[in-house]
This record gives structure tokens, sequence and C-alpha cells, in this order.
């Protein structure tokens, strides 16, 4: 869907699709990010800390949890959290039952030319996580955690049986040349591929104009099966709903005959653990870096 920027339309807008799908038989419906609002991050003005609100009484969430609750469907929420003093890119877990399961905040926050976030939000602090729903155990990341191949295993070894990705992604406002369409898709569809699981993505359309700035969001919210293949892909233009039915015993039995988990090493990944790559000091013996 495309954003404007009133708070209830967008919500309106996106409480008709979610009845939309429920009423084609969804049980978990995947909304893009922050669509409450349009995509502020485009620049920095202080004046949008004010969409931020704390998660208890918060309205939208309030109001998503009759709808899930009314139409028995899983809906991970993306908000502007206000929690004391700073602020969070927060999705907040309603169960079919319209209870708050829990909430993550996003890890990954991109800084760059239409992609201001760091301003807006601190780094998220609660880790990735998974959620025993009604409908199946899910784990969501946030946009920017979607290139994080570390973010997915993480979820996939916690139990995950789904990985879901809110979005808002598009064009480079500084280089009308680049479309990260086919890289954004491919690197979900690897972690699907990877961890033998189902994605999903969700990413808002539209053309959204700030102060010496403008993205052309580039919609393609797609479904991804276990084997990473694109089972069903919406258009760049047009609202919808991206549609696909899985069996998770099926892939829970094809994960293990794969043997994907049984034969990871955790033992040898400790460069994961370190920015750069290299290993503590304590853990080789010393190495010579330079002479004179």
């Amino acid at each position: 869907m495309a954003c404007t920027a009133h708070i209830q339309e967008n919500v309106a807008q996106a409480t008709q699709l979610v009845i939309q799908a429920a009423e084609q038989g969804a049980q978990i419906v995947l909304l893009q990010e922050l669509f409450e609002t349009p995509y502020f991050c485009q620049t920095t003005s202080a004046d949008f800390y004010a969409y931020a609100r704390p998660l208890d009484d918060h309205p939208t969430i309030q109001h998503f949890a009759k709808v899930a609750r009314q139409w028995n469907v899983v809906l991970p929420i993306s908000v502007y959290e206000r929690a004391q003093h700073v602020r969070y890119n927060t999705t907040v877990i309603l169960d079919a039952t319209g209870d708050v399961l829990g909430f993550y905040r996003k890890s990954h926050l991109p800084d760059g030319p239409g992609y201001e976030e760091k301003y807006y939000f601190s780094p998220g602090d609660t880790g990735f996580c998974v959620w025993r729903t009604t409908h199946a155990t899910i784990g969501v990341g946030i946009c920017w955690d979607q290139w994080f191949p570390e973010a997915a295993r993480c979820m996939a070894v916690q139990g995950a049986e789904l990985l879901l990705y809110p979005t808002a992604i598009g064009s480079e406002p500084h280089d009308a040349t680049i479309d990260s369409k086919g890289h954004w898709e491919i690197t979900m569809r690897g972690h699907a591929a990877a961890n033998m699981m189902p994605v999903l993505a969700s990413n808002r359309i539209g053309t959204e104009v700030a102060p010496n700035s403008a993205i052309t969001f580039f919609g393609s919210s797609f479904i991804a099966g276990a084997q990473g293949q694109c089972l069903t892909q919406l258009d760049r233009h047009t609202p919808g709903i991206a549609l696909a039915t899985f069996d998770l015993e099926a892939c829970a039995h094809a994960r293990s005959e794969w043997g994907l988990f049984r034969d990871r090493r955790p033992d040898l990944y400790h460069p994961l653990l370190t920015v750069d790559g290299t290993t503590r000091p304590y853990m080789h013996a010393p190495r010579t870096l330079y002479s004179t």
C-alpha cells in the first residue's frame, strides 16, 4: 500500500487489506514497515519525533488487537515507539487472540541519503526473537535487518518456522540509476534457502517527497518458499495482497532430512562475534603485525 500524511487514513487502508487477506484464508498477515505514516526518515527533522508513541495504550496497536481477534489472524504491527527518552523502530506481535506476545526493536539501522534512520531511532536492544503464535512460530526482522544472514539464522536456530520482514525500500535519492529490487529480493530468498523456511517481505509503494529528497518505493512484496523459490509477488505500483499456503510439518521434515542444522559448527564461528572478522587475542598465539 501507499501511505499518506494522515495516520487514520493509513490505518484504515491497512485494516481493509488485513480483512481482505483474512477473507481469502490468511492466518498471518504482514503489513509493511511504519505504515502509519509516510517514510519520514528521508530527511532529518525533529518535528517527526512527535510520531513516536509509547507501546502502552498505543491506539494503532489497540485497534489491530481487535482486528486480530475478530478475524483470527496473527499481526506483526510496525510502529514508531517512544520509551522514556529514546525511540525505536518496533514491531509488536499480536496473536490471533488479540493478545500482545511481545515486541522486536530493529537492530540494524541504515544511515545514508534518503534513509536517515540513526537520527530517529536508537539501535534495538531486544535481540532477535521468535514467538509461538496460534498459527506458527515466527521470527520478525525489520527492513535493513533483512540484509544480514546472521539475523535470519538467529531466528531460525530459535525455532522459527517463518521469517517475516516488514520493509520500506525504494529508489536512492542521490542516484536515480540504482535499482536494488533484484538484490533485495534475492538476499531474502537466500535466507529462505539457507534456513529451509519460508520468508515473507512486505514493502510500501508510491512516491513520497520530502525537502530535497524523494523516494519511489518499489513494492514487489513477495513470499518465498523453503527452497528460496519466489511463490508469489506483487508488482511495483499496485496495492494488494500476496498469499501463499504452507504445510509447516512438511517444511520441518524437509529441514530435518537435509541436515543443515544438524551439521552446523558454532564452535568454529568465532569471527562472526567480532566486527572485523578477527578472533580474540587469547584464542591464538601472538602475531607480528608489522616490523621495523
